[in-house]
């Protein structure tokens, strides 16, 4: 999984056969009896804590009702090991940090004991459920550790574990649809991180889970809205992904467990990115991004190559759709999604749409926009082989001078801000101090949007702060 920042919005794939109902079975999920008390206990409890996640003292000393609420949450996590037993470490492990927690004069909590005891990873079964209830921050949503109670469902359909099985293993992931949470996932979060977690040591991560529903949902949402504003004539394939939620939620989980396992290959500059580090927002662009194409690539290594290399019709189908929502969803929502500061997933939209437009495979013509579609997947590959020649070449290279190349890539593309030092070239630049001067002369949004795309944000803004809180059981096929 990559490190992202809590500022950023992020960014951040089948055939149905004889399952006709998938959609209306998930709507009618029935979450375990203990679940309505846990909920409503943690969204009170809430708002009893403080960023950090502890409770002011003095409200500790008078207050029955918080004494009260834990117990509530302690008696609904051992309910839950009824219906839980896969998870029964867990949440006897949550229930001793919530009395920890308590017997501690409610401080900055510590679950770390609970988090190292779960592990949905050893569970990746299609429909199974987990409740979990942790301390912490929830990215794209709220910076606060305060509590989390949320119920999900794995998405593990057959394909995809025969994927992760042969040539694209990935032991970490683990994709999820929401069946409820608390208000942190009333966000515009669409992952469960452990690094997120309030404890007192960081342990080594087994796992990463990422909301593929709410991604799918959301990518359904603005695509057909973006669409409609440009006059675009969608493929086939395509406007079936957009009108079916479970083909969307099945092209997503794809799509997400090759740009996962990406992130730790290929010819990296040395550090991964992943280490938390200060360096210009362009470069963590150029990383999300190398990511997304490498799981273009393949899903047109897979396309082209189908059964005869020993892939099912439904693999094969399902990569043509992951094609259309790497590019959809790159070119219409991160894009213009989020604040033009240091938007690292929207300067990867925009450095997508103007390497397309620029190779004259997009159209913006007579007020609509075109695709070439024969060529298109030769150009995304060719953007993604840049890069890889740009990280191949980085070992080679000091840090300033990759810096200095990676920029140069991106500004060949994409525009600088015409008050940009950085556009100036190397002698305007500090290069004689550490390395965090360079940081510190890149703008905030040192790539602003271009006129296509401040135009078409204009009409889609209200569409996108729609898809907050969205989920998979609150859309309609």
């Amino acid at each position: 999984m990559s490190q992202f920042t809590t500022d950023a919005i992020t960014g951040e794939p089948e055939v149905v056969e004889d399952e006709p109902s998938r959609g209306a079975s998930r709507a009618s999920v029935s979450l375990p009896a203990a679940w309505p008390s846990l909920k409503a206990a943690v969204t009170s409890l809430r708002g009893y804590q403080r960023p950090d996640g502890s409770v002011d003292p003095a409200v500790v000393s008078r207050s029955r009702e918080l004494h009260e609420l834990v117990d509530t949450i302690i008696d609904a996590l051992g309910a839950l090991a009824g219906d839980f037993a896969y998870d029964a470490d867990y949440l006897a492990a949550s229930v001793r940090d919530f009395e920890r927690w308590v017997t501690g004069g409610f401080g900055v909590p510590d679950f770390f004991d609970s988090l190292v005891a779960f592990h949905p990873e050893l569970h990746r079964v299609d429909a199974l459920q987990h409740v979990v209830v942790f301390p912490m921050y929830t990215q794209n949503g709220s910076p606060d550790k305060l509590f989390e109670a949320v119920a999900m469902q794995v998405i593990w359909p057959d394909f995809v574990a025969e994927l992760e099985a042969g040539d694209y293993s990935n032991k970490l992931f683990v994709p999820l649809r929401f069946l409820d949470f608390t208000d942190g996932y009333n966000t515009n979060s669409a992952v469960l991180f452990p690094e997120t977690v309030s404890m007192r040591a960081i342990p080594a991560f087994t796992w990463g889970a990422i909301f593929a529903d709410r991604e799918a949902a959301r990518f359904r949402l603005v695509v057909c809205a973006a669409a409609e504003v440009t006059r675009l004539e969608l493929p086939a394939g395509a406007a079936e992904l957009l009108e079916s939620q479970h083909l969307a939620e099945e092209t997503f989980v794809m799509w997400d467990l090759i740009h996962d396992r990406t992130h730790m290959r290929g010819d990296l500059p040395f550090d991964p990115f992943m280490i938390k580090q200060r360096m210009p927002f362009f470069l963590y662009s150029l990383e999300e991004l190398r990511c997304d194409l490498t799981a273009f690539r393949e899903a047109v290594r897979i396309e082209r190559t189908g059964v005869s290399a020993g892939y099912s019709a439904k693999t094969v189908a399902t990569a043509a759709r992951v094609q259309y929502a790497v590019i959809f969803d790159r070119v219409f929502r991160f894009a213009i999604s989020g604040t033009r500061v240091r938007n690292y997933d929207g300067l990867g939209g925009q450095l997508l749409f103007a390497w397309l437009h620029q190779k004259h495979v997009l159209h913006w013509t007579d007020t609509r926009l075109t695709f070439d579609w024969p060529e298109v997947a030769d150009q995304v590959i060719a953007l993604g082989a840049a890069i890889d020649e740009l990280y191949w070449r980085s070992i080679d290279r000091p840090k300033t001078a990759h810096w200095l190349a990676a920029y140069e890539l991106v500004s060949s593309t994409v525009t600088p801000n015409p008050a940009s030092v950085w556009s100036r070239g190397a002698d305007a630049l500090p290069l004689d101090g550490p390395p965090r001067g360079l940081t510190d002369a890149v703008l905030p949004d040192e790539f602003p949007l271009s006129m296509f795309f401040e135009a078409l944000s204009k009409k889609m803004t209200g569409v996108i702060e729609q898809t907050a809180g969205i989920t998979g059981i609150s859309v309609i096929d």
